[in-house]
């Protein structure tokens, strides 16, 4: 009884907990920490989303069990968004389904298409369900580049001919989450070729994709002919309309792995609240300026952030999509690793951000910062983060020290 449960046993310790136990400790001592950890978006869902819900609830129908792939009406809503936004043509029966957030849609696919032995090719880093979906699942993970190029589609190549088996599927995730990387359609169009070439099933990742900054507009990879042969996609309301506690997202594409998903959900939910389903409906199909205005709001705080960060001496790329900054540690702290260096900043500069071992090995070197507070506090942050860097020119000896004392 005292052997841990065998699924539990392949999850590593959670990396963030370490930093969340030393927030909810500062905070307890009555200290003011500037929360950019978690990527949570911190702006009200729009006016007319809510009043829909409002209405919604009132009908008491809607209080019964729901659908496990969602009412027609959202499905309907989602294909309409997929023609208008990326010249997509999806049948609402076959080729979508809606899911309680892309999170849990990840999770059940990997339970419905992976088996113990399969291998599934992750970009490392990445967001954690990529790999521990499939890890729980029962399969294994091989870690791929993360950049949209050819080094990634080498990778898959070497592990096509020397994996044994041949890997199932690959998972992609751009804007990432937390590279902040865009792909473009040039690379899309390489990776479905590939992919109908060996058998292996995409999986997109694409529930950033209405937050960019400039004239890189984030494409889908259903937009490739033939994509729907091999590629299915994962979208969410969370970001886009600022919804993320109402868990709903959306998997569209491929009718075999809509079809398998479709099936595993029918077993475990009944759908999320009806008048969730049909608020997150008027969302796709009513006025889109919220979504500009969106935009607006986290490039400001982009700027505002990057420009601080330089002029404190860190340099951090500027995010070209996303609501993250993927910042790579400064040099004399690089030997702390990220764990240790977002103790150290949230001990010395007050503020809270993720560190990128939780994305994977190859994140160690860089921290993600979120963009989830208004400017003042962003500027609170900034002051923190400045007085640290520059304030006592501490080094990796004294920082341990200052660990010790967190």
């Amino acid at each position: 009884m005292t052997e841990e449960f065998h699924r539990i046993r392949r999850l590593p310790p959670y990396v963030f907990a370490e930093v969340n136990a030393a927030k909810a400790r500062a905070r307890a001592a009555g200290e003011d920490i500037v929360d950019l950890g978690m990527g949570n978006p911190d702006s009200p869902t729009p006016p007319h989303i809510v009043a829909k819900l409002v209405e919604a609830v009132q009908d008491p129908r809607t209080h019964r069990y729901s659908m496990s792939k969602g009412i027609p009406g959202l499905r309907r809503a989602l294909a309409g968004y997929y023609a208008r936004r990326f010249g997509v043509a999806l049948d609402p029966e076959t080729e979508v389904v809606a899911t309680l957030g892309s999170k849990e849609g990840l999770a059940n696919l990997a339970q419905a298409i992976a088996s113990p032995g399969d291998t599934i090719l992750v970009p490392n880093p990445s967001y954690p369900i990529h790999q521990f979906g499939f890890i729980i699942a029962g399969a294994s993970v091989r870690s791929i580049p993360y950049t949209p190029d050819e080094e990634m589609l080498r990778a898959m190549d070497r592990a096509v001919r020397h994996s044994v088996p041949k890997p199932t599927a690959v998972i992609v995730n751009f804007p990432s989450n937390p590279t902040a990387l865009l792909a473009d359609l040039d690379f899309y169009r390489e990776l479905v070729a590939f992919c109908r070439r060996h058998g292996l099933f995409i999986l997109s990742d694409l529930a950033y994709a209405e937050l960019y900054f400039g004239d890189k507009v984030p494409p889908s990879v259903l937009e490739v002919p033939g994509a729907k042969d091999v590629a299915v996609e994962f979208t969410s309301m969370s970001k886009t309309y600022n919804m993320p506690g109402w868990r709903i997202g959306f998997a569209a594409g491929n009718p075999r792995l809509i079809a398998a998903l479709a099936r595993v959900k029918s077993y475990l939910d009944y759908g999320a609240f009806t008048p969730i389903q049909v608020a997150a409906a008027a969302a796709l199909n009513g006025p889109q300026d919220s979504i500009e205005e969106m935009r607006r709001l986290y490039r400001e705080r982009r700027d505002l952030l990057v420009k601080g960060l330089r002029a404190a001496g860190w340099e951090v790329p500027s995010p070209e999509g996303s609501m993250f900054v993927w910042a790579p540690i400064p040099e004399r702290f690089r030997d702390l690793g990220s764990v240790e260096f977002s103790k150290l900043l949230l001990a010395r500069a007050k503020v809270a951000v993720a560190p990128g071992l939780g994305f994977g090995e190859h994140g160690d070197g860089h921290v993600r910062i979120a963009l989830v507070e208004n400017a003042h506090r962003i500027r609170q942050a900034l002051r923190g983060i400045r007085a640290f860097l520059q304030g006592d020119n501490l080094g990796p000896a004294l920082a341990e020290k200052e660990l010790a004392k967190a």
